[in-house]
């Protein structure tokens, strides 16, 4: 039964929000500069230390999603043009902030066939560019499939390519009805697959506390790990509102430790488990766990794309490139 929504938390998921210099500083340089960060779309409670810490997930090709996950606080519906200039907006903030380790995500753009992959290429060949000792990580949505989409994406070069799961293969219809467990899956693979010969780390979350069992949870850790995925993180699900799915059940942080250990042993290279874990906490820390390097591909120069004007970022010729606008 799902728990009552007025009953607490438990101690474990209270999170006194930090709102000082810096989280307004990052606050006002997201605003000045048109960009958005999932910290703030999806209702992330470690939003306070992470901007805190000056640190910050970037969300690009805008702010609604044309998929309507039901644990998902992102706004749905039919998003406008790709914004063009966002990667270089983007950098702008990277390099204000002085990143060293930089996470950028995305919504789901399924009315186009490429999914917005051109807008991460972008924004990785920038970066690249400008900011030579910055480590990279992307977190990409499915794209449908595209296998075309996903390759360029990694053409670019992340140091991690981030495709998360989310929950049980039981439960997606319920969870994320417009997704499907194997191609997630398929994408994992195929990511590993790519990059067999560089050094690009893959990685994969889920949430707990959705109505999965324990079995289910730990045989989904297997079908991952079987995809050669390096790092893993599993956290609890907390209801965006009354609109959004039920929470079925608080795990414990001695079960999260479980989950942890169990994973090692699996062969992760990381685990990143406990009840306020979300994909991108912890990121650099994590990217530093599992290989042990601070910068995985610096000073990888990524070549700029042909049907991507240099100076606007913009395609020079729709028509025979056949990129979408």
């Amino acid at each position: 039964m799902p728990i009552d929504p007025l009953l607490r938390r438990p101690d474990w998921l209270k999170v006194k929000l930090q709102t000082g210099e810096n989280y307004r500083d990052v606050k006002s340089l997201m605003r000045e500069n048109d960009l958005h960060t999932v910290c703030e779309e999806a209702h992330c409670p470690n939003i306070g230390e992470c901007f805190e810490n000056r640190t910050a997930t970037f969300l690009i090709l805008g702010n609604t999603c044309t998929r309507s996950c039901s644990f998902c606080a992102i706004g749905t519906g039919r998003p406008g043009p790709l914004d063009w200039e966002e990667p270089a907006r983007l950098l702008h903030a990277v390099q204000t902030l002085r990143l060293k380790h930089v996470v950028i995500t995305s919504v789901n753009r399924d009315e186009r066939k490429d999914g917005g992959a051109p807008i991460f290429y972008e924004c990785l060949r920038l970066i690249r560019e400008n900011c030579p000792g910055t480590s990279i990580e992307v977190l990409i949505p499915d794209f449908k499939g595209d296998h075309d989409a996903l390759k360029l994406v990694m053409e670019a070069g992340p140091d991690i390519l981030n495709h998360n799961t989310e929950t049980v293969p039981r439960l997606y219809r319920l969870v994320r009805p417009q997704a499907k467990y194997e191609r997630s899956l398929q994408l994992l693979r195929r990511a590993k697959e790519m990059v067999a010969e560089r050094n690009i780390m893959t990685k994969t979350g889920i949430m707990i506390g959705v109505g999965e069992t324990w079995e289910e949870i730990v045989q989904t850790m297997r079908d991952i790990r079987e995809q050669g995925t390096d790092i893993m993180t599993i956290g609890q699900y907390l209801r965006p509102s009354l609109k959004h799915l039920p929470v079925e059940c608080y795990y414990t942080p001695e079960q999260f430790g479980e989950l942890k250990t169990i994973g090692r042993k699996l062969g992760f290279k990381y685990v990143e488990s406990g009840p306020l874990v979300r994909s991108s906490y912890h990121a650099h820390e994590q990217a530093q766990q599992a290989e042990g390097v601070l910068v995985l591909n610096a000073g990888r120069m990524v070549p700029p794309r042909r049907e991507f004007a240099r100076s606007r970022l913009v395609p020079l010729s729709l028509a025979s490139t056949g990129i979408e606008a």
